[in-house]
């Protein structure tokens, strides 16, 4: 059975369903139904006789061919008289299915010789070959076309996406690495005493690498589906309290205003609250990196369209226009940014892993700083 939505992948000239699909059983429908059956009908009846006019002509030529063969045929006899229309019935149908042969092998096997061709390039790596839609084919053709096309411009995407992971990887772990490395060369060599001041920065350069680590696992964890959710209900007022509390000495200390206006009567919601609390304060925590000359943050919580909607809105230089459309990529950052570039990504991946989205609105030519907002089901 074929579904009821269009596939996104069907020609946009072709009319979906197929005329071939079940039509609903409305008076209209019922009888373009019968109107379609009882063309399908003459149809059929059609090719019965087409098919019976032929093998009988066939069969009269080989009778007529046997009886010259044999003797009792001869070539002004009755038998010659009914060859000569069976030979004619024959050639004509055999000129007209080779021309419908010509024309099928024409429209069907060049597109799919080329989806062979393109599928080898694939299996060889070579991710940006492309298949042209055949013009005039079958909407069954032109949309195994397209969806050919999608699946190379994904796994080109994906495997760019990789080879960008990887360098950012070797990036983010060569910094610490080699601080490490210098540091224990030195130790090592004399240079510097095995004190706390020089074996300190070691120690914080493996926190590093093990904070990255960590986020990376995040990151595969949710965005394979296989993070793991301690859900329970929880009420938002008392989720944004908390994340306010943990902040409140940092932000005091930076001359930031945190406040929460949670709307009252709020419902409480199914969520891991440790990882929803790891979501808000990475976005309180990059909010207060960004305003070192003071400012304010503000926690918001209200029901909007059905879901339960928070917002983190900062009055701080707001996010750069280059950067705002890949803010939750990884390794997304600014130019004087400290962190790793994951915590966004980590938090989108965990909004979504819990049914969510979370967006980020920013408008630093007006002075308006950033605004992340997350929309989570209340049910």
């Amino acid at each position: 059975m074929r579904p009821h939505t269009r596939p996104p992948w069907w020609p946009d000239d072709e009319a979906w369903p197929p005329p071939a699909s079940p039509t609903r059983w409305d008076r209209r429908g019922m009888r373009s139904r019968a109107m379609r059956s009882g063309g399908m009908r003459r149809g059929f009846g059609c090719l019965i006789t087409l098919m019976a006019t032929l093998i009988v002509s066939i069969g009269v030529l080989v009778l007529w061919l046997l009886g010259g063969l044999l003797g009792w045929a001869t070539a002004q006899g009755p038998l010659a008289d009914l060859a000569r229309p069976a030979g004619l019935v024959v050639l004509v149908v055999g000129v007209v299915a080779l021309m419908v042969g010509i024309r099928i092998a024409r429209n069907v096997g060049r597109p799919l010789s080329e989806l062979v061709d393109a599928a080898g390039r694939i299996e060889a790596a070579d991710y940006s070959v492309r298949v042209a839609e055949p013009l005039g084919g079958r909407g069954e053709l032109r949309g195994l076309t397209r969806a050919f096309n999608d699946m190379a411009a994904r796994l080109e995407s994906e495997d760019a996406t990789r080879r960008r992971l990887l360098a950012d990887v070797s990036h983010e772990l060569r910094t610490p690495l080699a601080v490490i490395q210098g540091n224990l060369e030195a130790l090592l060599d004399g240079v510097y005493p095995p004190d706390e001041a020089h074996i300190g920065p070691i120690l914080d350069e493996t926190r590093v690498l093990e904070r990255l680590i960590d986020d990376l696992r995040t990151l595969s964890l949710a965005e394979s589906g296989a993070l793991p959710l301690h859900r329970e209900q929880t009420h938002p007022a008392v989720l944004l309290e908390d994340v306010v509390a943990a902040h409140r000495a940092r932000a005091a200390a930076a001359k930031v205003d945190l406040r929460v206006d949670a709307a009252p009567g709020l419902p409480a919601i199914d969520v891991d609250p440790m990882r929803m609390r790891q979501v808000l304060s990475n976005l309180v925590d990059n909010a207060i990196r960004v305003m070192p000359d003071g400012g304010s943050i503000t926690l918001s919580a209200a029901i909007r369209e059905g879901a339960l909607a928070i917002d983190v809105a900062d009055d701080g230089p707001g996010i750069p226009p280059e950067l705002l459309p890949n803010v939750f990529e990884r390794f997304t950052k600014s130019a004087t940014s400290r962190g790793s570039g994951l915590g966004l990504a980590i938090a989108r991946a965990i909004v979504t892993a819990h049914g969510g989205t979370i967006v980020a609105t920013s408008d630093p030519g007006r002075g308006r700083g950033t605004t992340v907002h997350v929309s989570l089901p209340v049910a």
